[in-house]
């Protein structure tokens, strides 16, 4: 069978991240969205998404194809659901489709003239660009069952102070010592040729990916996860790292996503709770204004290629968008547009061809091509981004 991820009408609410990626190459838990649903299928599959998008995340359609909601995040119950469907059959959850069958030759899809199944599971779904942390926690500890089942970790170094071993998963190549790890509060996965570095003290749930690395006397709350290649120092609290960001030194990250290729400064921080403790409302790009999130603590919400320079302070409940390059005394505003150059004394345009010189001198040092594709990708949201920028 050929499977197809779309984005669903979630797209928009998940911004900054989905002007970068598809819906289903989100990271919670583990993996992202779209490798929990190929292992879980055992299939391979591809995307429905925005058209300047789609040359980097093609579509590939086949005679028989089912089309499943990327927002909706795999388990058993729906899975066997999804195998079992055939011809005129939809899954729905409620008013919302989370998968149907279709066929090369439909014009169009007609619901009203499908048979629909129910889906009465609890299982998780990302509606909101804070569902990301919000819901890590569950994410982590079912990718965790599913990437260790029938598996022996490495072995645990005798240097490292550990509380619930049983609850620890060690891939090849991972390096640690004299570090401490409690599994007793969730589970822990250290990842390929990762590294966690001495003085370090982790509590669970924890997801280190592979490649990535946790600096000298790191302290980390759940629910983390450091997607690969990535780098954290200080203080981390249930985050998510989405691949290839740093946050490598002292300073607090706290209820936070941060997408890939993002660098946080050295004693930079972020406030994850209001001085009223009041709600936190939070940017939203369908509304275009502040939305209420139901959340005492929230952090901040960083799109990829996006950095910020030494000692920044980010007020609760902060949006930055896509390649902004925030510097100086004082807090940014709590919504900084895509490619905004400046900090709280205020924002001038971060012109493309500066930005994409800097992404191609910072992936290169992690060996990734910066591409025709990803500089194509990047001009799209600058022009789409333009009515929030003050030229």
């Amino acid at each position: 069978m050929n499977y197809i991820l779309f984005d669903g009408p979630v797209r928009n609410a998940l911004l900054p991240f989905t002007f970068t990626r598809p819906v289903a190459d989100i990271r919670i838990g583990i993996l992202t969205i779209r490798e929990k649903w190929e292992k879980y299928l055992g299939y391979t599959t591809t995307t429905i998404t925005e058209e300047y998008l789609s040359e980097k995340y093609p579509m590939v359609e086949m005679e028989e194809n089912i089309l499943i909601n990327a927002s909706f995040l795999p388990n058993e119950v729906l899975v066997e659901m999804i195998k079992s469907l055939e011809k005129n059959q939809a899954i729905f959850k409620g008013e919302e489709v989370v998968a149907f069958f279709t066929n090369n030759t439909q014009e169009e899809v007609d619901f009203d003239t499908y048979e629909i199944i129910d889906y009465n599971e609890e299982g998780l779904r990302i509606e909101h660009t804070w569902d990301i942390f919000a819901k890590n926690d569950a994410a982590l500890r079912e990718d965790f069952e599913l990437l260790t089942e029938g598996r022996t970790s490495q072995p645990i170094p005798k240097s490292v102070n550990v509380i619930s071993p049983e609850n620890i998963f060690i891939e090849k190549g991972a390096k640690l010592e004299f570090v401490t790890l409690n599994g007793s509060t969730g589970p822990i996965y250290i990842g390929y040729n990762s590294e966690i570095m001495e003085g370090s003290v982790i509590r669970g749930p924890f997801a280190l990916c592979e490649e990535a690395q946790v600096k000298l006397a790191t302290k980390v709350y759940g629910a983390t996860t450091v997607g690969p290649h990535c780098r954290i120092g200080g203080e981390v609290n249930n985050s998510v790292l989405f691949g290839y960001s740093n946050k490598g030194h002292d300073g607090f990250l706290g209820n936070a996503v941060l997408g890939e290729w993002c660098n946080i400064g050295a004693d930079s921080n972020n406030s994850n709770l209001k001085n009223n403790y009041d709600e936190v409302k939070l940017w939203s790009y369908e509304t275009e204004g502040f939305e209420k999130t139901g959340l005492q603590f929230c952090g901040l919400m960083m799109g990829d290629h996006s950095k910020c320079g030494i000692n920044t302070m980010f007020n609760t409940g902060t949006v930055v968008g896509v390649s902004t390059n925030i510097f100086g005394s004082g807090f940014p505003r709590n919504f900084v547009p895509s490619f905004s150059w400046g900090g709280a004394a205020g924002f001038s345009t971060y012109i493309t061809k500066k930005a994409f010189e800097t992404a191609r001198i910072v992936m290169s040092r992690r060996h990734v091509e910066f591409t025709e594709q990803d500089a194509r990708i990047l001009e799209h949201v600058f022009e789409e981004t333009k009515k929030w920028r003050k030229e």
